[in-house]
């Protein structure tokens, strides 16, 4: 199991995400433990494998963000990390708002 670091300082952020697999469509919804403008760390007992590409949505207070990623890797206590991959500039707007508002 390899963990990568972080490219971006992460904080505590929780809401409800939802990822589904590219490839087979296998979908979780659970909840995010922390966030940062590059991706985020989710908690799961099923976590997906390192390197499965995933739609993202995140939805928090009345916003939704949706994005592409891919899961950069998994831990025995039952999180993964994911990397976010490809955001629409909306929804990058959306994200920056919200990693602004857990800075202050």
């Amino acid at each position: 199991m390899r963990t990568e670091r972080p490219r971006a300082r992460r904080y505590l952020f929780t809401a409800t995400i939802e990822l589904i697999d590219t490839l087979s469509e296998a979908k979780v919804q659970e909840r995010t433990s922390d966030l940062s403008l590059f991706g985020c760390r989710v908690e799961t007992h099923k976590p997906f494998a390192a390197g499965t590409k995933v739609r993202i949505r995140i939805a928090h207070r009345s916003a939704s963000f949706i994005a592409l990623g891919r899961v950069s890797y998994t831990t025995s206590d039952g999180g993964m990390g994911i990397a976010f991959t490809e955001i629409e500039p909306t929804n990058q707007l959306i994200l920056e708002r919200w990693v602004e508002g857990l800075r202050d």
